[in-house]
């Protein structure tokens, strides 16, 4: 008879014990999320800048090949698709594809740049359009 009633005991957590995890869930969350909030977006600007810099890279390349940085006419697909006049372009080009910023747009490319370097390179950030403020600002490859 004790092994019946054993048997029908059942085991489980109490209220208090699941509230207590819980509450303690909680007070996790209130610490650690905070922190974790706007990593997204700064892994995105991190991720940008380390774009600009592969294509800094192929840029140099180009140049090394061809004596001269592309005319902002002839921008970043100069470094995938042969432009005219381009002598010594590499056949396999200088990067498999055009990158895009984490945000979906192309990067902006000027040739010759301001301020008397040879060119400009930056993305206009997670809104798109030129200027903004945070993570909406632009980001220069030089900067």
């Amino acid at each position: 008879m004790n092994k019946i009633k054993a048997a029908g005991r059942q085991s489980g957590f109490t209220l208090l014990e699941i509230m207590v995890v819980v509450t303690i869930l909680g007070l996790l969350a209130a610490f650690i999320v905070p922190n974790v909030i706007g990593q997204g977006d700064k892994a995105k600007v991190d991720l940008a800048k380390a774009n600009m810099s592969g294509v800094a890279n192929a840029l140099d390349f180009y140049k090394l090949d061809n004596k001269k940085y592309p005319t902002t006419e002839q921008g970043l697909d100069a470094l995938t698709t042969k432009p005219e006049g381009a002598k010594n372009w590499n056949p396999n080009g200088y990067l498999p594809k055009l990158p895009e910023d984490p945000w979906g747009n192309t990067y902006v490319y000027i040739s010759p740049g301001i301020d008397g370097k040879p060119y400009d390179l930056y993305s206009l950030g997670a809104d798109g359009v030129e200027g903004g403020e945070g993570f909406d600002a632009d980001l220069n490859f030089r900067d």
